[in-house]
């Protein structure tokens, strides 16, 4: 960045050799003045009003015009051989608190530069200790042919100087405040609060100028022969209208809670809130329709499960019957025809009732032996008694 002033800054016996670079600049579209009739530029000239002759810069100087209109003649000269201690010097004169400074004083921003390799370490040395005392630093200088106040701080590692307008250079607000008594209810300082706390913080790097957009936009347009689009303007008298405070405060926490959260909803409808000390009620009883429907339903079980019962009971027949189709079947498969499965069927239950009869008969034979040979043995076990001589 190109330094617009070279000097240095007087710290107690420490001076520091900096560069004087602006610290911002203007992004404002310009326009250029034209003939409306035919578009050629409008430019100013500088004409002597005694000879009526266009003045080169050259032979352009300085003066003061006196209260009764005489003029008296300024040379750089003459301002150079004044006793300003500040000519080319940053004279820091205090060091005081960032909240002591008004900020109607704040006027152009600086950005200062060491200058030269021997000036690092008393530039790091200022600034260090502006960090550590977290003050800033009230200086006095000169610039463009009159002195200035500036104040000094660290902005990340390098010391920005902000130009303060002088005390007597603010004006006093007065006849500005409203001159009308005006009470404020505690309701809608309740609501305003609400309104800053939903509006929060904002990323000052996401601001951006949309009218120099807009402009720029429009010039493109108008450069290519394209149609500028009209944007809405607002309505003439709209921001004189009177307007119910409480009314627009709630409408502006909505608004602003809507942005906020991205609920999307829709303009005019209002979130319903549950508030968190509310116990939740039981529901109301059932009347009419809804009450006849539920009775007829709590009816209608007792039935419900005896039809399920019976179609139980049904299905497990179903199942037996498919069963013995099933049976039919899989003899039919076999190759034997409905007549001869019958006879076949019929011998084999006979073969089964002579097998079953043998089988009975054999059990009685057997029970019949097992009872005769144990009432035989007690008789055979018995001791003999012996006879005395």
């Amino acid at each position: 960045m190109r330094s617009i002033w070279n000097g240095a800054i007087s710290f107690g016996l420490v001076s520091i050799p900096i560069k004087l670079v602006n610290a911002t600049e203007n992004h404002s579209v310009s326009f250029r003045q034209i003939h409306t009739s035919d578009g050629g530029r409008i430019r100013y000239r500088k004409v002597c009003e005694l000879e009526e002759k266009e003045v080169p810069a050259a032979e352009i100087g300085k003066a003061y015009e006196d209260a009764d209109g005489s003029m008296i003649p300024i040379t750089d000269e003459d301002l150079a051989a004044l006793p300003i201690p500040t000519a080319k010097t940053i004279e820091i004169v205090a060091f005081v608190p960032a909240s002591s400074i008004d900020p109607l004083q704040m006027d152009a921003a600086y950005y200062l530069s060491a200058n030269g390799v021997p000036a690092a370490k008393p530039y790091t040395l200022l600034r260090e200790a502006l960090k550590r005392s977290e003050k800033v630093a009230l200086a006095k200088y000169a610039l463009r042919g009159r002195e200035r106040l500036g104040m000094l701080r660290v902005v990340d590692d390098v010391i920005a100087m902000h130009g303060l307008l002088w005390p007597d250079e603010i004006r006093r607000p007065e006849g500005v405040a409203p001159e009308t008594e005006v009470t404020v209810r505690e309701a809608e300082l309740d609501l305003a609060d609400a309104l800053m706390d939903t509006l929060g913080e904002v990323e000052l790097e996401s601001l951006h100028d949309d009218y120099r957009e807009a402009v720029e936009s429009m010039i493109a347009a108008k450069a290519e022969g394209g149609e500028v689009i009209a944007g809405q303007t607002p309505e003439e008298g709209a921001g004189g209208q009177v307007i119910d405070l409480m009314a627009a405060l709630e409408s502006s926490v909505k608004a602003a809670r809507r942005a906020r959260e991205g609920e999307g909803e829709e303009d005019g409808e209002v979130a319903e809130v549950t508030r968190l000390g509310e116990r939740r009620r039981a529901p109301a009883p059932k009347q009419g329709a809804a009450a006849h429907k539920s009775t007829a339903k709590q009816a209608g079980k007792p039935a419900e499960k005896a039809v399920k019962s019976t179609a139980r009971g049904a299905g497990k027949a179903g199942a037996k019957a498919g069963a013995k189709k099933t049976a039919r079947k899989t003899a039919a498969g076999t190759g034997e025809s409905a007549g001869e499965a019958a006879p076949a069927a019929g011998a084999r239950k006979t073969a089964a009732r002579k097998t079953a009869a043998k089988e009975t008969a054999a059990k009685k034979t057997s029970a019949r032996s097992g009872a005769r040979t144990a009432a035989e043995k007690p008789a055979k076990s018995a001791p003999r008694k012996r006879t005395s001589a």
